[in-house]
This record gives C-alpha cells, sequence and structure tokens, in this order.
C-alpha cells in the first residue's frame, strides 16, 4: 500500500492562521483580561505559546501560556493536581479565568473531552473555550470549535499530519491518502 501526500498548509498559511485566531481571541473576548492559553500536550501548547507572542505584539500585554498533559485522562489512572505554566514550570490557577484550550487537529472530540475533564477536576473556569488550528470533522461528541484555522473535510481513511518546527523541525499540515497497490 502506498501513502499519498498532500500539503493543506505550509508555513505562512499556519502563521497567518495562527494570526487570525489571535485576534478572533481578542475580539471575541474584547482583550485578554483574566484570558489564559492552555495548550493540550504536545503541539497544542506550541500553538497556544505562538498565539500567546501574537497578542503580546498586537495588545502589548502578556497571556498566561499552559500546558496540560492529559494522558492519564484517557487511561483512566491517576489525576493530575495542575496545570504546568508552559514558562515556569510551576503550576497556573484557572479558577474564575476564560481558558483558551488548544489542540492541533480536532477530529472525534474525545481528546477534548479528556482536556475539559482535567481542567474541570483543577477548578471552575469562568468559561472554556476551544482553539484548533485543523477541524477535520468526524465528531462522535458534541464539541465544537470556537476557533479554527482551517475546516478540512477528510474520510475516516485519511491522516492529518501537523508538524510544528518546535517538534519536527518544519512548519506543515499534510493530509495522507492510502492508495492501494496496482
Amino acid at each position: 500500500m502506498m501513502v499519498e501526500q498532500h500539503l493543506i498548509l505550509d508555513d505562512m498559511a499556519i502563521r497567518r492562521a495562527l494570526t487570525r485566531i489571535a485576534h478572533e481571541i481578542l475580539e471575541k473576548n474584547k482583550g485578554v483580561d483574566n484570558c489564559m492559553l492552555i495548550g493540550i500536550r504536545t503541539r497544542g501548547i506550541y500553538l497556544a505559546q505562538r498565539v500567546a507572542e501574537r497578542i503580546q505584539d498586537i495588545e502589548g500585554v502578556p497571556i498566561p501560556v499552559g500546558e496540560l498533559d492529559i494522558t492519564l485522562y484517557r487511561d483512566d489512572r491517576a489525576r493530575l493536581k495542575s496545570v504546568e505554566s508552559a514558562e515556569k514550570g510551576g503550576s497556573l490557577n484557572i479558577q474564575d479565568k476564560k481558558i483558551i484550550l488548544f489542540d492541533d487537529v480536532l477530529y472525534t472530540g474525545r481528546t477534548v473531552r479528556a482536556a475539559l475533564d482535567a481542567l474541570i477536576d483543577l477548578g471552575r473556569p469562568q468559561m472554556i473555550q476551544l482553539a484548533v488550528l485543523i477541524d477535520r470533522g468526524h465528531r462522535e461528541l458534541p464539541i465544537r470549535p470556537d476557533y479554527v484555522g482551517k475546516n478540512v473535510p477528510t474520510s475516516k481513511q485519511e491522516k492529518i499530519e501537523v508538524k510544528l518546527n518546535e517538534v519536527d523541525g518544519q512548519d506543515g499540515v499534510v493530509i495522507l491518502h492510502n492508495r492501494g497497490s496496482a
């Protein structure tokens, strides 16, 4: 079986999408007072950090960025004690904050559900909004993103691969198609 790749977003398109998301966050929340960006490990954290940088460039104010590891929630083992600060390694208080949760790809919604469970166990945020770089459809749960970099309708046989410089040494989003051998 051969795998065919098609580039959906290059580095410039990712940059533009994240800049647009930053502006949409500022508009919807009327600034960033009482807001916090939380990235789902692994690639969500880097997307949150990039958007935080753009918000600081636009508004001139820093916004806290946190990192959420949902592995234990997916495996249904021990519960997390806190959201780690992406900058300092300490924990962040999410109580009564507007949380903007970041993930790279939204597919069935199960990753986001696990992240919501983890956040709610840590405190009671004022609200939780969802930002994703790619929304590929096929939801199994009633979860809808507030901010989307790009909607990419896919079949269940296709796969979306997000590559970020911080993890993969390059930026890009590709769709992988399986093609049967001749």
